[in-house]
């Protein structure tokens, strides 16, 4: 099944697009940082756009795509300000985990909203819960710490939050639409979102003082993400949502592994148990349903 193929690849993306962006945001603002970002994806998907021919394919989109899609494009342009907000305060495995913890919502909307989805739903159901606990346990939180140093926690949830809702939308928007238009038009809905932002709180100063370094890893981070973004959208018009969605979060494995080499961060063993079992959740979600 290509379309599954394109998960796994939207997966790996996914994972060095965390690595790259925190690489990028380490001093830089987080909104000028997803703005940044965002015009980097922008180009690249209506290059890709054109190249495939998916441009004729735009006059003949209905209103009711085009109105998920710009929903799908609010969603994530909220996800990506609330994660790297998250990334700028914490440590990149944990805010990963908790932001690919929006697997469990969006496979149970995805159950409830679609009649295909429902196959094996109990199975479903109980990968999620492994997935669920595997996350709070990466989120590693221990009794008496400051709870000002969770700061991070708050965006990170926000973040999975918008990214399950940003899941569902686009899967309703897509359907009959090329996936490369889908993904151009999102874009442009969240790089004005990104934008307006800067805009509204000043930042713009913060865009002309950024050093070539961070420049380099945005634009990276941003590519990665355009390949990402076209890989995952293929895979979900293509594909079910409750499958689609656990594999690209599998992209968590390699944010961990780059965090721990690049980053010199370190997982307890609670953290290890975490990982292992939102990654065996996730697995046999893909495998068995």
């Amino acid at each position: 099944m290509l379309w599954v193929f394109a998960a796994v690849l939207s997966a790996v993306f996914a994972g060095i697009t965390a690595i790259l962006s925190k690489c990028g945001v380490k001093n830089v603002r987080s909104n000028v940082a997803t703005a940044v970002r965002t015009s980097v994806v922008l180009v690249f998907a209506w290059i890709i756009v054109f190249i495939t021919g998916a441009y004729k394919t735009l006059s003949g989109i209905s209103v009711k795509s085009w109105v998920f899609l710009i929903l799908s494009g609010l969603a994530t342009g909220a996800s990506w300000i609330c994660y790297f907000k998250a990334l700028s305060l914490g440590e990149v495995s944990r805010v990963a985990a908790v932001d690919k913890s929006s697997v469990v919502l969006s496979v149970i909307f995805a159950i409830i909203i679609f009649p295909d989805e429902r196959t094996l739903w109990w199975a479903k159901l109980l990968c999620l819960a492994a997935i669920a606990v595997g996350t709070f346990f990466m989120t590693d939180i221990k009794r008496g710490e400051n709870k000002g140093k969770f700061a991070w926690l708050i965006f990170a949830i926000l973040s999975a939050v918008f990214a399950a809702a940003t899941s569902i939308l686009a899967k309703i928007g897509i359907e009959n639409v090329d996936s490369n238009a889908a993904t151009a038009i999102r874009t442009c809905v969240v790089l004005v979102l990104a934008w307006l932002i800067v805009l509204c709180k000043r930042e713009v100063k913060y865009v002309k003082a950024l050093r070539a370094r961070e420049i380099i890893f945005l634009v990276l981070s941003g590519l990665a993400t355009g390949a990402s973004w076209l890989c995952y959208y293929y895979a979900i018009q293509q594909g079910q949502v409750s499958v689609v969605v656990p594999i690209d979060k599998l992209s968590i494995l390699i944010t961990v592994i780059f965090s721990l080499i690049v980053f010199k961060e370190k997982l307890s063993v609670k953290a290890w148990l975490g990982l292992a079992m939102l990654t065996a959740g996730t697995v046999f979600m893909a495998v068995f349903t």
